[in-house]
């Protein structure tokens, strides 16, 4: 694992979840912005060169972009950044554009001590199992169908293994917390955690601790084939 990873259950109404990433950075405070690029990556890199400076005046927000379909090559990429932010979008085309660095760009981190941050599909993808989507299991709705990350089956790719459980995203606003319990019950990750809007969930240290406006719901496998729920509030931690 990572030693100090931070995971950001999307939304944009609270700066303040940036802020712990931002405090640990060394140097210039850069942080390297990964972006899917779909055509309109320069008007999403500003969105979140604002919410960053507005978090950390000092800091400088760096674009990374990959275009769809293309790959991050993290060696150049990292040079002279002391941080590195993997923002969102789709994320089974964030899991493609990381599919070529999976077994690089950990140790890459660690050994440059680049922290990383991952907003929505970057949250999802620290994961060693990720859950990139979907919102049926065997042909039934576990989540809204618009929350299905354009797949239908619920799907679980290969991560970065960042953290040792899993990760779904904009859990109370999207409903996605049903995706994971099915991902976990079904046994395709070890274990999930359901990360709200502006909520920061850092992984440092061998433990997990929530801060910002929402929740976390950790879900772990029950004998019987069902899972546990339990719901974390800000200030609030577990051993992972």
């Amino acid at each position: 694992m990572g030693s100090r990873t931070f995971l950001i259950g999307g939304g944009w109404d609270r700066a303040e979840v940036y802020e712990p990433f931002l405090r640990v950075l060394r140097g210039e405070r850069r942080v390297g912005c990964l972006l899917v690029d779909e055509g309109d990556g320069a008007a999403q890199f500003e969105r979140y060169a604002t919410v960053l400076r507005k978090a950390g005046p000092s800091c400088a927000p760096v674009p990374l972009p990959v275009p769809l379909g293309g790959r991050f090559e993290p060696e150049a990429a990292l040079d002279g950044i002391d941080g590195l932010l993997v923002c969102g979008g789709l994320t089974p085309a964030y899991q493609d554009v990381l599919a070529g660095c999976l077994d690089r760009l950990p140790g890459l981190l660690a050994e440059r001590g680049v922290p990383y941050a991952g907003f929505s599909a970057g949250a999802a993808v620290a994961a060693r199992r990720a859950v990139v989507g979907g919102w049926l299991v065997d042909g039934v709705p576990v989540c809204p169908e618009e929350t299905g990350e354009d797949l239908a089956e619920v799907e679980v790719r290969a991560g970065l293994g960042l953290v040792p459980f899993a990760v779904d995203v904009h859990a109370a606003q999207w409903g996605t917390l049903a995706r994971l319990v099915a991902a976990v019950g079904r046994g395709d990750v070890p274990y999930g955690a359901a990360v709200d809007e502006n909520t920061l969930l850092v992984v440092e240290d061998g433990r997990a601790r929530v801060s910002g406006a929402g929740r976390v719901h950790v879900v772990r496998p029950h004998p019987g084939n069902s899972v546990t729920v339990r719901a974390y509030a800000p200030g609030e931690t577990w051993p992972v």
